[in-house]
């Protein structure tokens, strides 16, 4: 691992497992470039704050966005239309029943956007955190049609919130609502939404500072080695 040389640090990672401190340095959100998406290093960078975001010329980027976008599930706020759906129950609930259809319905093209950051290297690498046990997919059904879902890792009581879809109101929406009032992958202190958004933001995400946030971190995640 070398700083490369611009302003701010940006670390170039090589074959070794490792991570810079986001604490330290004069870092922006982008950390670090290189390495690859093996579990091993997946797991490390989650636990450590960090998380990949896209790869340019075969080099994952790795981001700990300032500030940072999380919600407590206590603090979720559910509309009434919102409410309304739930309670009607218009979607058949799952998890992990098809975690790779989930990942590559969040990976196809949205509106106004020319590529996806979740190309096939990442369904790969996060195929086999599924199989690990460390990353799961909440998802909705509609007449027996995946019409809605979200994915992300769970590590010790934080779940990290990756991608999310919805093909039908109120369907992602709704697997994030059950994600944080069923905790059906153990107990949640919080939800790394990771970058803030206004769609976030009006579900009761909030956005806090990066040195809070690996505060957190530190509390509610169990370091494995």
């Amino acid at each position: 691992m070398r700083l490369i040389n611009s302003s701010p640090d940006i670390f170039l990672l090589g074959a070794k497992v490792e991570f810079p401190d986001p604490n330290s340095g004069d870092f922006d959100d982008l950390i670090a470039i290189g390495g690859d998406l093996s579990a091993k290093r997946l797991l490390l960078a989650y636990k450590s704050g960090i998380f990949p975001w896209f790869i340019e010329r075969s080099l994952p980027y790795w981001f700990c966005p300032n500030p940072r976008s999380i919600l407590y599930p206590s603090r979720l706020h559910i509309s009434k239309s919102l409410a309304k759906t739930i309670r009607k129950r218009r979607f058949e609930i799952a998890v992990d029943r098809d975690f790779e259809a989930v990942m590559r319905r969040c990976a196809a093209p949205r509106k106004n956007a020319k590529r996806t950051w979740i190309t096939g290297e990442f369904i790969d690498a996060y195929l086999e955190l599924f199989e690990l046990g460390a990353a799961h997919s909440v998802e909705c059904y509609s007449d027996g049609g995946l019409c809605g879902g979200l994915y992300g890792v769970s590590i010790g009581r934080v779940f990290f919130g990756e991608s999310m879809f919805a093909a039908l109101p109120d369907a992602s929406k709704s697997a994030l609502c059950y994600l944080a009032r069923e905790m059906p992958f153990g107990a949640i202190d919080f939800i790394d939404c990771q970058i803030p958004s206004d769609h976030l933001l009006s579900l009761g995400a909030e956005e806090i500072s990066r040195s809070d946030f690996l505060e957190l971190l530190k509390k509610s995640v169990v370091y494995n080695s």
